[in-house]
């Protein structure tokens, strides 16, 4: 089944497509890219590699993602302009102000073909000793959060990139970095009602397109699988949200999951569960979990049902967002992409944080 593609956004090894690349996105009809540092140099290159991506789609745009936070969590910083980690956004006590960045971040990413953001983090800051989310979350209680992961959404989406919250159930609370290690939750289901899951019912509200499923095992919702692979969690993420669009994983390829699991086992385990998409930073990993599902779609240990629910959804958001899809024009770019007009607004939140941080301290 050709369309089993569309579950997938792979990685690239460079900062142009490979033959063999090419020849895997087109032959398997691969639903989406996701870019890192190293596959990117200028704006205009950037802009071509989209181009050429896109050239290989077989009816629909594929999705083409980035991690364009701000702060620590940015691929592209030369030429982009450049925004503050969120937890020092949120010190301007403006929502006003993350709907500015988070347009400006969405102009410039659509200048040069990226149609999805993963961002905003949804995560409420409650341990101080989390490294792994720390200054990427909005605040440290549930209410600031979801204030500021709305305006972030809206910032966006209103010039026409796809959020996605993130990392569901929560990872604010975990010492553990899902890219080493597991990281295990023992806050029992109220308590995260009470904090966690708020600011993902407010990003569903403001009618985020995406979802993040984090690689971590909670209790209180499964206590043999992580997340990413439990039936349970995408099952109260549906019900407690009332989401109805596209769920991803997070990066298939962490330790988190690869420690435990081979990429084909986690695919099918996670598609099974209620995954949408499936996230790998490497074509290698994307390869391998790709041919173990279709093989288990063969023989029928995947429902074909179940398959065209996801499929359904992920047309969904590409006919909404992809359908006047145009290549790029090269030249046009320049005009979008670290103008001064952008500058101006990155700097007059740097000046309010700053003059925030000067009436604190006095």
């Amino acid at each position: 089944m050709k369309e089993l593609g569309q579950l997938f956004i792979t990685g690239i090894s460079g900062t142009v497509l490979t033959e063999d690349e090419k020849k895997f996105i087109r032959d398997e009809n691969i639903g989406g890219v996701i870019l890192f540092k190293n596959n990117y140099e200028s704006p205009a290159q950037l802009a071509e590699l989209v181009n050429s991506i896109q050239e290989l789609r077989d009816h629909y745009p594929l999705f083409i993602a980035v991690d364009h936070e701000g702060g620590r969590v940015i691929r592209f910083r030369e030429h982009f302009t450049q925004f503050p980690a969120m937890l020092d956004l949120a010190k301007t006590d403006s929502p006003k102000q993350s709907f500015a960045a988070h347009s400006v971040m969405g102009k410039e990413l659509r200048a040069c073909g990226i149609n999805i953001n993963l961002s905003p983090v949804c995560d409420v800051f409650t341990n101080p000793n989390n490294k792994v989310i720390g200054d990427r979350s909005f605040g440290h209680d549930k209410e600031t959060v979801s204030l500021f992961v709305s305006s972030a959404i809206r910032g966006l989406q209103t010039e026409d990139i796809m959020a996605c919250a993130k990392h569901f159930p929560g990872h604010g609370c975990t010492t553990k970095d899902s890219h080493y290690d597991l990281p295990i939750v023992k806050k029992s289901l109220e308590e995260l009602r009470e904090e966690e899951f708020e600011p993902f019912v407010k990003a569903v509200k403001s009618r985020v397109e995406f979802v993040m499923m984090a690689h971590m095992q909670v209790d209180s919702i499964d206590e043999e699988l992580p997340c990413t692979l439990s039936k349970n969690a995408y099952d109260l993420l549906r019900s407690e949200t009332k989401f109805k669009k596209v769920i991803i994983t997070d990066d298939m390829d962490m330790k988190a999951i690869t420690d435990n699991y081979s990429y084909g086992e986690a695919a099918v385990m996670a598609l099974n569960a209620g995954a949408d998409v499936l996230e790998y930073r490497s074509m290698d990993s994307c390869k391998e979990a790709y041919f173990a599902a279709q093989e288990s779609y063969k023989k029928k240990e995947i429902e074909k049902a179940d398959i065209d629910k996801k499929l359904e959804r992920i047309y969904d958001l590409k006919k909404k967002y992809l359908k006047d899809y145009k290549p790029l024009y090269i030249p046009d770019i320049e005009k979008s992409v670290g103008t001064q007009e952008n500058l101006n607004v990155a700097e007059e939140i740097n000046k309010i944080i700053a003059s925030k941080s000067e009436n604190s301290n006095t």
